[in-house]
């Protein structure tokens, strides 16, 4: 039997402020972009939130979920892909470009990973696997999950395998790419202009 269509909306978080710490909170700028994107949203009868466990990524669709009186259902496996350790070779973040470089190289070679990093290929099945979960038990309404930019390009690669580097360069802090899987399980991807 068929499954019903599903349309979710895949999020990237907000602009935080850096630093190595996953659970880093929402810059100034963040916060102000969470409010609009729940502006954009809140017309849409979603029905599930989900999110990545780090405090960006939730933060991100806090308002949303206050405007729609839904919980933020957290989900580990919608971490970002990690790059490499924590304790990080010398060199491979050196300057925006040297990072970049090693993203591009995960892409390059998909099972391949920087020392104690985790491969696209690793990544891409456990985002793809919770996405797959969600479509199981949450089939009464649009889906939203907020996530990160890398592991968000990696479960539309699952789907369309022209997504890669350049679209995951090109990713806002927010972004929103609307994923429908109709069904007979064919994607349509859409990344519309809201701000």
């Amino acid at each position: 039997m068929d499954q019903p269509a599903t349309v979710v909306y895949l999020l990237r978080h907000a602009q935080a402020r850096w630093s190595p710490d996953e659970m880093r909170p929402l810059s100034p700028e963040g916060t102000r972009a969470a409010e609009e994107l729940a502006d954009h949203l809140a017309a849409v009868p979603i029905t599930h939130i989900a999110s990545s466990n780090s405090l960006r990524a939730q933060q991100t669709v806090a308002p949303l979920a206050k405007r729609l009186a839904l919980p933020v259902v957290l989900e580990p496996d919608l971490r970002e892909r990690r790059l490499t350790t924590p304790a990080l070779p010398a060199g491979l973040f050196r300057d925006e470009e040297a990072f970049r470089g090693a993203v591009r190289a995960t892409w390059e070679a998909p099972h391949f990973a920087h020392p104690g990093g985790e491969s696209n290929a690793a990544a891409q099945a456990r985002g793809v696997a919770v996405l797959q979960r969600l479509r199981r038990a949450h089939n009464d309404g649009p889906i939203v999950m907020s996530t990160h930019g890398n592991l968000l390009t990696l479960i539309l690669h699952h789907f369309d395998p022209s997504i890669g580097f350049d679209f995951w360069a090109a990713l806002q802090m927010p972004d929103i790419v609307i994923l429908t899987i109709d069904d007979q399980n064919q994607p349509e991807i859409y990344r519309p202009e809201w701000r």
